[in-house]
């Protein structure tokens, strides 16, 4: 089976900062690029940033642009979010996957709430 697990998700203040990890198996981190995706309460599913298979390349959500970085490191098949600044609208859970993302692949993801 598919193992996609997020972690580093937890409560901070606003302005605060977290770091979010997503460790999976080799054979879904080697073939192409991954995403942070997130999901706030009574809204759909977005993207928040994407990274391609090598890492040279980023986009991110307007939302989070300047705030956020995502990175990879394919040795340890892990793919990392950087949040700083963060603000109450933050709010949601992060979940990754491959980007484009892969419906059978999404998990438990990490909940991060930012108190206001």
């Amino acid at each position: 089976q598919v193992q996609l697990v997020e972690s580093g998700g937890g409560l901070v203040q606003p302005g605060g900062s977290l770091r979010l990890s997503c460790a999976a198996s080799r054979s879904i981190f080697s073939i192409g690029a991954m995403g942070w995706y997130r999901q706030a309460p009574g809204k759909q599913r977005e993207l928040v940033a994407y990274i391609s298979r090598v890492g040279d390349a980023t986009n991110y959500a307007d939302s989070v642009k300047g705030r956020f970085t995502i990175s990879r490191d394919n040795a340890k098949n892990t793919v990392y979010l950087q949040m700083n600044g963060l603000k109450p609208e933050d709010t949601a859970v992060y979940y990754c996957n491959r980007y484009p993302s892969v419906a059978s692949y999404w998990g438990q993801g990490t909940q991060v709430t930012v108190s206001s």
